[in-house]
């Protein structure tokens, strides 16, 4: 009975382990986008703000009054 009992511990022991470096996977994989991103988004600010300074306002770039 209680050798039972530790067997099955340590059956959901390994799964735990196993589902926990599942997770640890994921999220390191999730940071690495996140990072990514970042930087894309803070490069897309830049450019966005470089165009400002080079006085590229056309009529065409700017949004009609009734939006």
């Amino acid at each position: 009975m209680t050798e039972d009992r530790i067997t099955n511990l340590e059956i959901k022991l390994s799964f735990t382990e196993d589902l926990i470096d599942q997770l640890n996977q994921t999220v390191y994989k999730q940071q690495q986008q996140i990072e990514f991103l970042y930087r894309e988004l803070k490069s897309i600010k830049e450019q966005a703000s470089g165009e400002d300074g080079a006085g590229s306002n056309s009529p065409k770039d700017e949004v009609p009054p009734h939006y």
